[in-house]
């Protein structure tokens, strides 16, 4: 009787315990309180808080005055009875400047409802961290402090404050813990009936958080520091971050943000300092080129620049080639840097290609070259080309593309191309493919100035250029490749049909994908286009080098042409006649907000040694000279910029002895 009455008894018991299980008042997951307080995608955002990036990293900051917006009803998190966990961790991630003395803050509070009764608070002072609760049988507060903390530096912390029993232990960024041994037990029937949790406050302006808070976790039943530590980066460990605080903070599209936003200002000076994650959002001001930059997390972009102005041009480089140099080509190569390729008469050694090293061109290789006109530098993919136009009238006439080797870090022959005292070569793109086109300028055998140039495409199965199309030319001399919408054009620089200067040059226009005839403009011994747009408007320089005269000596001094697109008429109408010295090129840059045009003019008939001339763009005045540059035997003018600044170079058809010309700035 005794033993069925024991296992009765059991029975009943277990059948209580079952029908009556133990649940906690709220998930033992990890309960982020911060996000609880903002508001979700799609809803508005508070008026009275404001995100702000620092150090790389957002943070929310109350700025208004109803803090009280930042809280929500414990019954929320409570669900399944009101007693706060006996043990419990809060993790939170602060940044927060100097405290006064005797100034106190709160990142968090239970409050019960309708009054001012605190019920639990997390609160910074001065160098101190307090944990306030108020126990059921106690009459007034029971307050845990920890001294010494540091954290009012100005600098991201994570703080994990974990309370069991009798024990308190606050772990600041993943450091040694700090354990305090209570004198009372913290309450294990701490009721939040009718109360609130405010975060960043009591509920009311004074005493509200005045730092940037970026973390706020309430952990039931457990330490949080296990699960934070040991983390790369300790002051900004994430246990759980709004969402809306770990977007990337520089937004590239249209899209406003769900919070207004602003970067802590913080201005490096001196030489570009890093750009990365943590400096996001940070400010970098540049004294030597009076420009202010912020770091999107990868690179610096520009926020205001100072525009330069042309001061004046100074001599920067004398720079002696293997001979007279028709054409410069200045290119860029990844990771290799900057290099110029020089168009050499003589073809022993050839053609030299030059490295920027220590501010200065070097020699870096010879390429044998045939009385070489021209040097043009193009891509395909990741493939480096350099092409080159030989003008040596020996049979059979040939141009080489030469190709850059990674392996040998030098240019080595790829293809050959048959043509006729080449001049010029123009390398373009239409609809992904990839064209050449070269300035066949006369035959060899017969000195016939009529003959076709030919444009050849990339064919990506055989990985060379095959003839394409040719198009009637007359003594060619330079292509020039533009594109205006989704029109492309190719103009040709027409010097001599055998007879007069005095010839139209061609524009084709891509039509049906072939180039068709466009407009035909009247040019005398043209030996190039120059094709630039600015403020919606597009132009087209040539320069005009000589007319030839049946009663008299030829006329080197003529007027060069710029050209306008007229939008309703659909042509080029004469904009400025510029009166030049057998001008051979014209060279189109910017600084800042100005635009330049400079022109090589190389004979008067009697003299090499003239002034090339650098106009500046004065809107209804158009261009107008501004500075004499000495040069002789002047041929072609490339613009180029370094760290080191703004650069023009030209070379000599009749001397070894190229010129590097600085431009200064203010």
């Amino acid at each position: 009787m005794l033993v069925c009455g024991l296992l009765l008894l059991t029975w009943t018991l277990l059948a209580m315990v079952q029908s009556h299980s133990w649940t906690p008042c709220t998930d033992l997951l990890p309960l982020d309180l911060l996000s609880r307080v903002m508001p979700r995608s799609g809803q508005a955002p508070l008026t009275k808080v404001q995100m702000v990036q620092s150090r790389g990293y957002r943070g929310v900051r109350l700025t208004g005055t109803a803090p009280a917006a930042m809280g929500f009803p414990a019954s929320q998190i409570f669900s399944s009875c009101d007693d706060f966990p006996a043990e419990f961790s809060l993790v939170t991630t602060i940044k927060l400047q100097k405290l006064r003395k005797k100034t106190n803050e709160y990142i968090l509070s239970v409050v019960k409802e309708g009054s001012d009764s605190l019920l639990l608070g997390l609160r910074i002072s001065e160098n101190r961290l307090h944990l306030l609760t108020k126990p059921p049988e106690a009459g007034g507060w029971s307050r845990i402090s920890f001294r010494d903390v540091g954290l009012d530096d100005n600098r991201w912390h994570t703080v994990v404050l974990a309370v069991s029993g009798h024990y308190a232990t606050l772990t600041i960024d993943c450091g040694l813990p700090l354990e305090l041994k209570l004198v009372w037990s913290f309450p294990g029937t701490l009721s939040t009936q009718g109360s609130w949790f405010f975060v960043g406050s009591r509920g009311h302006w004074r005493g509200r958080f005045t730092g940037l808070l970026r973390q706020l976790v309430l952990l039931p039943g457990s330490d949080a520091t296990p699960r934070l530590c040991p983390n790369f980066d300790p002051g900004l460990t994430e246990l759980s971050i709004p969402p809306v605080l770990k977007s990337t903070p520089l937004q590239l599209d249209l899209l406003r943000p769900l919070y207004p936003y602003e970067a802590e200002t913080r201005i490096t000076m001196g030489t570009c300092p890093p750009c990365s994650a943590p400096e996001t959002g940070q400010l970098w001001f540049n004294a030597e080129r009076r420009s202010l930059f912020m770091c999107d997390g990868t690179t610096w972009r520009t926020l205001l620049q100072n525009q330069k102005r042309l001061d004046y041009v100074e001599d920067y480089q004398d720079l002696y080639t293997c001979s007279e140099t028709f054409d410069v080509e200045i290119f860029s190569i990844p990771s290799e840097g900057l290099f110029m390729a020089a168009a050499n008469r003589a073809s022993r050694p050839g053609s030299g290609i030059y490295r920027w090293r220590n501010e200065s061109f070097h020699l870096y290789q010879n390429i044998s070259t045939q009385e070489a006109r021209g040097w043009k530098h193009f891509t395909i993919g990741d493939k480096v080309f350099l092409v080159v136009a030989d003008a040596g009238e020996v049979e059979p006439e040939l141009s080489v593309i030469y190709q850059w080797n990674q392996r040998r870090r030098r240019f080595l022959r790829y293809q050959i191309l048959e043509t006729h005292a080449a001049q010029d070569w123009e390398a373009f793109q239409i609809h992904n493919h990839s064209f050449l086109v070269v300035a066949n300028h006369r035959r060899a055998r017969d000195s016939n100035h009529n003959i076709p140039s030919v444009v050849y495409r990339w064919n990506s199965d055989s990985q060379l250029f095959e003839v394409y199309q040719t198009l009637s030319t007359s003594g060619a001399y330079d292509w020039e490749f533009f594109t205006v919408g989704p029109y492309h054009f190719l103009v040709v620089a027409n010097t001599f049909d055998g007879h007069t200067t005095t010839i139209s040059s061609t524009i084709y226009l891509w039509l049906d994908s072939r180039f068709q005839t466009f407009q035909n403009i009247t040019t005398v011994g043209a030996t190039d286009w120059e094709m630039f747009q600015f403020d919606g408007r597009f132009f087209l320089a040539v320069a005009n080098s000589q007319q030839l005269s049946r009663r008299g000596p030829s006329l080197y001094s003529i007027n060069s042409t710029v050209y306008e697109l007229n939008t309703f008429t659909r042509t080029f109408i004469r904009f400025q006649d510029i009166l030049t010295h057998s001008a051979v090129d014209w060279e189109f840059f910017t600084l800042g907000d100005e635009k330049f045009l400079v022109v090589a003019n190389s004979h008067d008939g009697s003299s090499y040694s003239l002034n090339s001339i650098v106009y500046r763009w004065q809107g209804y005045e158009g261009f107008v000279p501004v500075h004499s540059l000495p040069t002789f035997g002047c041929r072609d003018w490339e613009h180029f910029s370094t760290d080191q600044g703004s650069f023009l170079i030209y070379s000599s058809a009749t001397s070894r002895l190229s010129k590097v010309f600085r431009l200064r700035t203010y």
